[in-house]
């Protein structure tokens, strides 16, 4: 008797033990089909629509404060408005202000009051950690009567954080909503000194320690003179800087999920171009954020009127924000957030 009961416990145990794995596995193999799902709803041609609106001629070049900014800037309210994102807890509005005294530098020029955008995802078991995933939406404005309308630059990210949050919505929408709360923040200034990204971290709206990675999105939307052969490339920057956890998230996403070349030529602290420090995830990696910067590097139209919309490589633009995605969902819902294990900058 007492084997015949050993052995049902040993059955019923394989039995539950093989469920438990089958379930997991299923769960796993569900997650990964959520993912593509709604990655695949980032698009070439919707990221054309909106980048043609955003680099167009009546947004004059998006300088920092000026009514084309202005213009585009309520252009992606309008879009964050048509899909059901709201601005974040804790606000009443989209626009989080920053005064014109607050531009003044020895450097820079006379700046008008502008203003960051936020758009905010509220996570479903986490909500009090707070992914970032930011663009600067400035550009140059107008020199000599010619509009430097910055496609490219930073036209690409932009509209890239547009699909990313309507993906991520109708994922909740669908019941697959993000664990983590996610803050899509369009900063400003950015061409006169990353001024935006710096008032945000200096004036955050949530803690700072909540903040569990900044995912930066400036210029994907073109290749440079190294990859003429080929646009399946993304340059990767600070990734590895301050978290082993975001390097290895960003590696594993690429591969599962989009495979595109990771090109680190730019991740090199002694690269005499100095790219991590010159956009916005430098404000937050020097807060001991884990950031990363996703960029395609240089052309010959960065900072020239010849920075224009049909300029723009759309497929390459999907994918490349594919990935940006691909990374923010599995950190939005991963069990742990990034460990900070390096010291960083």
């Amino acid at each position: 008797m007492k084997n015949r009961i050993l052995l049902l416990a040993a059955a019923t145990f394989s039995f539950t033990s093989c469920v438990s794995q089958k379930a997991t596995t299923t769960t796993t193999k569900l997650e990964a089909s959520d993912l593509t799902k709604y990655m695949n709803t980032i698009t070439a041609e919707d990221l054309k629509t909106h980048l043609y609106i955003v680099a167009s001629d009546e947004m004059q070049g998006r300088n920092t404060g000026e009514e084309g900014q202005k213009k585009a800037g309520k252009y992606l309210v309008e879009q964050y408005s048509k899909n059901g994102i709201s601005y974040p807890t804790g606000t009443n509005t989209f626009y989080q202000a920053i005064p014109s005294t607050y531009f003044q530098k020895s450097f820079s020029p006379k700046l008008n009051d502008s203003e960051n955008i936020w758009a905010f995802i509220k996570g479903s078991e986490k909500p009090e950690e707070i992914l970032v995933i930011s663009a600067h939406y400035d550009h140059v404005g107008m020199k000599n009567g010619e509009i430097y309308n910055g496609a490219d630059d930073d036209g690409s990210g932009t509209v890239a954080l547009l699909e990313i949050a309507q993906a991520f919505q109708q994922a909740k929408l669908e019941g697959n909503g993000p664990k983590r709360s996610i803050l899509f923040l369009h900063v400003t200034g950015e061409e006169h000194g990353l001024h935006g990204s710096r008032f945000y971290t200096e004036n955050p709206l949530f803690p700072l320690a909540n903040t569990i990675t900044d995912i930066n999105i400036d210029m994907i939307g073109r290749r440079d003179d190294f990859h003429k052969a080929s646009n399946n490339y993304v340059y990767v920057i600070g990734s590895d800087y301050l978290s082993s956890d975001l390097h290895n998230i960003t590696e594993e996403s690429n591969k599962k999920y989009v495979n595109l070349n990771l090109d680190y030529k730019y991740n090199d602290r002694n690269d005499p171009n100095r790219f991590y420090y010159r956009s916005d995830h430098y404000n937050f990696a020097k807060h001991n954020i884990p950031s990363v910067f996703f960029f395609n590097g240089t052309h010959a139209d960065y900072h020239q009127p010849g920075d224009e919309a049909d300029k723009i490589e759309y497929d390459a633009l999907a994918k490349r924000t594919q990935l940006a995605f691909a990374v923010a969902w599995e950190l939005a819902n991963r069990k742990d957030r990034p460990v900070v294990d390096k010291s960083g900058n």
